[in-house]
């Protein structure tokens, strides 16, 4: 049993917090709840303290009848401060819903309530769950505020594009599902368990990652589409392997039907553009990119409005280019950014296609999937990729790595192939070669 404390904030979404203290009671978590004075405007205290079974508080001026304990706990003999006594006593304080205004305060170490002095005495991990409307979360203060947090270690989650609390509007600002909220409690528990159990520190701490995922679709008319077949497995896994090594992760996922990993932020796109647009907004504040998405290269200029109706003659289909994204992102990169691709090569000569695509968009990495082989690559759960490296070009020779997360690659080489194993195996050692990437410094020549 974990001791989750519980803030919440103005904002509709509130009555979903409602199901969280629900869910993580039901699994046996001791939880306490805070909220904002607003927040009562949408649910009040009574409904939080019959959930949780405990008293909830408002103001750090009124007293706590539990004197900080948890559920379960024994109540110190004393009255201490609630703002510091439950915070230390919690193993993970979520903020859900952290609307606009809870969001700026935080970014600013503001403390002009209970929930807010709480965050500045947590010593747990905190996570932080935006919800808000899709204009208020676009806006450039809002998403400077949140870029703040990250770099503080804070986690943040979601939002997702959804419905809205205004009729009929749809957006992206929505609170994420309760189940996954909890889930990313659980899953910041066990990185701290796993940390005095002698695992691996956080040693991705403050940077930010973004990654794609998928294949996008490029509409023919209203029902057919011109795509592939990539199931963004491998970008998921290399979401959640980020994660865990204690990254900030946004995940641009194109046309994938795995759930979101928890602590992951996602944004779902469908067509080029709109993963073009998703990675624009999100690029300049990243440290690094892992381009995992099968992004369509043709497009039809023109998609017909309506559904082009079978007539038994055979069908001309103009395509033109898309824009490549990667391309277009590389020739904007920092010096603290790291740039990894990946190339999706059929045929003998794979390797120098994949060596040519590394060179001419300036990355620091790419990662070959050979697709001549059903067995491994798309919509399966293993691969076996090869990642060269912007080391001594095409002249580099192979090197065998002995397999995800054994032997130390001669990262001179340039290349080095890595065996059959798991998406989750691969992904990890994917980001064992990010790591000696950014421990050597900016390329030369970046700006």
């Amino acid at each position: 049993m974990a001791r989750i404390l519980l803030g919440v904030s103005g904002g509709i979404a509130a009555y979903k917090a409602l199901e969280l203290v629900r869910l993580a009671t039901a699994a046996g978590h001791a939880v306490r709840v805070v909220q904002t004075p607003s927040s009562r405007r949408f649910v009040g205290p009574a409904s939080f303290a019959a959930l949780s079974g405990a008293p909830v508080l408002v103001s750090e001026f009124e007293r706590d009848p539990a004197r900080g304990a948890f559920p379960g706990q024994q109540p110190p003999d004393h009255e201490p401060p609630s703002h510091l006594e439950l915070v230390e006593r919690a193993q993970v304080y979520l903020i859900a819903p952290a609307s606009a205004n809870t969001i700026a305060k935080l970014a600013h170490g503001l403390a002009d309530n209970l929930l807010t002095s709480c965050a500045l005495a947590a010593t747990c991990p905190l996570i932080v769950a935006p919800a808000m409307n899709s204009h208020m979360y676009a806006h450039p203060a809002v998403r400077t505020n949140l870029d703040m947090l990250r770099a503080r270690g804070v986690e943040i989650v979601g939002p997702e594009r959804g419905r809205l609390a205004a009729v009929g509007e749809r957006g992206l600002g929505r609170l994420v599902e309760p189940a996954l909220l909890l889930a990313a409690c659980e899953a910041a528990l066990e990185r701290g368990a796993g940390a005095h159990e002698g695992a691996p520190d956080r040693s991705w701490q403050g940077l930010r990652v973004l990654v794609t995922a998928g294949g996008t679709r490029e509409p023919i008319d209203s029902v057919r589409f011109v795509g592939n077949s990539s199931s963004g497995r491998m970008g998921f896994a290399l979401a959640e392997a980020a994660r865990e090594r204690g990254a900030a992760v946004t995940l641009v996922a194109a046309n994938v039907s795995l759930p979101d990993p928890p602590g992951v932020s996602c944004l779902r796109v469908v067509t080029t553009e709109q993963l073009e647009q998703a990675c624009e907004q999100e690029f300049a504040s990243c440290d690094v990119l892992l381009m995992a998405a099968a992004v369509a290269d043709f497009r039809p200029p023109e998609p017909a409005a309506g559904k082009l109706k079978k007539s038994g003659r055979a069908l001309a289909l103009e395509l033109e280019p898309t824009p490549d994204v990667l391309a277009g992102l590389a020739s904007r990169r920092g010096a603290h950014q790291t740039l990894i691709g990946f190339a999706a090569e059929h045929g003998d000569d794979r390797v120098e296609a994949a060596r040519a695509k590394l060179a001419q968009k300036g990355l620091d990495a790419i990662v070959l999937n050979d697709i001549s082989r059903a067995d491994i690559g798309f919509d399966v759960h293993d691969n076996e990729v090869t990642i060269l490296t912007a080391a001594d070009g095409a002249q580099a020779q192979t090197v065998d790595g002995g397999g995800p997360g054994r032997g130390q690659p001669d990262e001179r080489a340039g290349m080095l192939k890595i065996p059959r194993a798991s998406k989750t195996a691969i992904a990890e050692t994917i980001l064992d070669v990010v790591e000696r990437l950014r421990a050597r410094g900016p390329r030369a020549g970046d700006g």
